[in-house]
């Protein structure tokens, strides 16, 4: 075990590890959790909570290193939120607090590590339907207000994720390279 650890790292062995039910057999696959794609779990879910990140990285080269506290993103207009891909991510977002109850009473951690996965996966298809439509960027100079609803949107995406991974024990970096 202490080679694989050596090779994949702590994170890749524990989220694999609890990407599966607890009576499903254990089938590592070694190749998939060093690729950076999203076939591999734990790479694809750190990967969009750096993405978040990045957003607000963004967000502070255009709109200035003071703009969007948690203040300003807590009176955030969510109505501007009316993609249905915006609105299937604050649903899920909201699950996440029963779904860690159900979760631990029902002593089933793998719960987290599909609902993390998913969650990323939203935000991904998110980040492309932006790309293919510019009234959907998560970043937009010319509208400071959809802006601000859409980083209220990613603000609690990445604390969810960032929540998720520490439960999991694994590391939610803000930096990926």
């Amino acid at each position: 075990m202490r080679e694989v650890v050596d090779e994949v790292g702590k994170d890749g062995v524990r989220f694999m590890m609890l990407y599966r039910k607890n009576d499903a057999p254990l089938d590592f696959d070694l190749a998939k959790v060093v690729e950076q794609s999203k076939d591999n779990p734990v790479f694809y879910v750190q990967y969009a909570h750096a993405r978040s990140a990045s957003i607000f990285r963004q967000a502070k080269l255009t709109y200035g290193a003071e703009a969007f506290g948690q203040e300003e993103l807590a009176g955030a207009d969510l109505s501007l939120l009316a993609d249905e891909a915006e609105q299937a991510i604050m649903k899920l977002v909201a699950q996440y607090p029963r779904l860690i109850e159900s979760a631990a009473a029902n002593r089933e951690p793998h719960r987290i590590a599909f609902y993390l996965y998913e969650l990323a996966s939203s935000l991904h298809a998110l980040w492309n339907k932006g790309k293919e439509d510019a009234a959907l960027r998560f970043v937009n100079d010319k509208d400071r207000e959809s802006t601000r609803a859409r980083l209220a949107l990613v603000g609690s995406l990445m604390t969810v994720l960032g929540s998720g991974l520490k439960v999991l024990g694994v590391s939610a970096p803000e930096e990926m390279r």
